[in-house]
Formats: structure tokens, C-alpha cells, sequence
């Protein structure tokens, strides 16, 4: 039988170290940077579904917790009532709001329209189930945050 020294093996290791390197350097560049404008649209999503898929970890993830929510809803076919809601109220609700199920279906709305993005402050519109909410966030630590939400429900 005949043997090959060691050292002979040693260009092949070489080579394979390399191009394994440089898969995985590759493979790190190519990992997506999200614009604000991605960022803002993520930070509005978690919103919706946090309330529409029961979690709350979303609320968390995507609201201040300086939150000034203030809605209008017809009650009892009275003219609009003005109803405020803390970032608490909300983070509480959205455990609780769809936990039958029964709140929102696969072809509830969820629009999200962003208006405008600056370097730390943005404006979005929601679209959902409940109503139309606009929305005020703000970029603090590189996190996007919503921050204001005035709503109303849809309009008879």
C-alpha cells in the first residue's frame, strides 16, 4: 500500500478552509438591511395582529409605552363617544380581545398605508376589522415605536 505524506494534504485543507470561508461571508453580506419605511410597516403589522392573533409580545415589540390611544366608536346608536386606552389597556386587551376567535376571520382587513417617514418620525394609516386608525411612531434607539393612535370605527 502506498502512504502520502501529510504535508501533501495540506494545499487541499487550504483550499476547502477558503471557499468555505468565503460561503460564509457571502452568506453574511447578503443579509437584508429594512428601510424605515419596512420598519415602520412591521411596527404598524405587529399592532394588527397582536389584537387579531391573540399576542401580545407584538404590542410590546411595537408600541411606546408612553402610548395616547383615544377612540371613537357609536354606542347604542349615540353620536360618537370619545374612549382614551393606555399602552397597559391596549397590551391587556390584545390577550384577551380575539381569544375565541370570533373577532376576525382570514379575510378581515388589515391595510396598512404609510404616509410619511422621516429620520425619526413617521405617520400611518391601519385599515382593520375594528376601524380606521392613524397612527403617529417614533424612531428611538434604531426601534421604530407607535406612539399616538386615534380611531374610529368604520363608518355606517
Amino acid at each position: 500500500m502506498k502512504r502520502y505524506p501529510l504535508n501533501h494534504l495540506f494545499p487541499s485543507i487550504i483550499i476547502v478552509f477558503f471557499i468555505l470561508n468565503t460561503y460564509s461571508i457571502s452568506i453574511a453580506q447578503e443579509t437584508v438591511v429594512k428601510t424605515d419605511e419596512e420598519l415602520v410597516h412591521a411596527a404598524v403589522e405587529d399592532y394588527v395582529l397582536a389584537l387579531y392573533k391573540v399576542e401580545p409580545f407584538r404590542i410590546e415589540r411595537s408600541v411606546g409605552t408612553s402610548l395616547h390611544k383615544i377612540g371613537y366608536y357609536d354606542y347604542n346608536n349615540e353620536e360618537y363617544c370619545h374612549s382614551p386606552m393606555t399602552y397597559q389597556q391596549l397590551f391587556d386587551l390584545s390577550a384577551t380581545w380575539n381569544k375565541k376567535g370570533d373577532q376576525t376571520t382570514e379575510d378581515s382587513p388589515q391595510k396598512i398605508e404609510i404616509y410619511e417617514v422621516s429620520s425619526k418620525t413617521a405617520s400611518a394609516k391601519l385599515t382593520a376589522v375594528w376601524g380606521i386608525d392613524y397612527m403617529h411612531l417614533s424612531k428611538c434607539n434604531g426601534q421604530w415605536k407607535i406612539m399616538s393612535i386615534m380611531w374610529q370605527t368604520h363608518s355606517k
